[in-house]
């Protein structure tokens, strides 16, 4: 058999889908459909203007919470623990049983640990000189997986 080997940082999108459909049918047929949803909460100002957002999916029985930012000028008002919150009640009604979410971000590692989430994993220098914490939220119980 004779095959090439391409490295892009402009791959090809119909590539890409493709991936994606391979990867997802294989996971279906070994461990189910993942019901995968996006799921966002956002907070506007008086103006209409976005001040703040959360941005993930809801996948297995899981919430990630892949983007959560908060403008400068409204930090410290509790409303990253409002979205969480947000998502978090969501993602009940849709079956999840567990949140996780990830930074680099030590002010973010407080309020997500504020928040009631639990480090379970770091990878060093990710980026240089900082730590990247993965954390976790037992959902409707208040407990906190455990790892396998």
């Amino acid at each position: 058999m004779t095959f090439t080997i391409t490295t892009t940082e402009t791959p090809q999108q119909q590539d890409v889908k493709t991936l994606e459909y391979g990867l997802t049918g294989f996971n279906e047929a070994d461990v189910g459909p993942s019901n995968r949803r996006p799921l966002a909460v956002m907070i506007h100002g008086e103006a209409g203007a976005l001040i703040s957002g959360l941005a993930g999916y809801t996948a297995w029985g899981w919430l990630y919470v892949q983007w959560l930012w908060v403008a400068e000028n409204h930090r410290g008002r509790g409303m990253a623990g409002r979205m969480l919150a947000a998502a978090e009640q969501e993602a009940q009604q849709r079956g999840c049983h567990g949140a996780f979410i990830d930074t680099f971000n030590p002010k973010a590692e407080i309020v997500y640990q504020r928040a009631g989430y639990e480090p379970f994993g770091t990878l060093p220098d990710f980026p240089m000189g900082r730590r990247r914490v993965f954390l976790q939220k037992r959902l409707g119980v208040g407990e906190v997986f455990s790892p396998a």
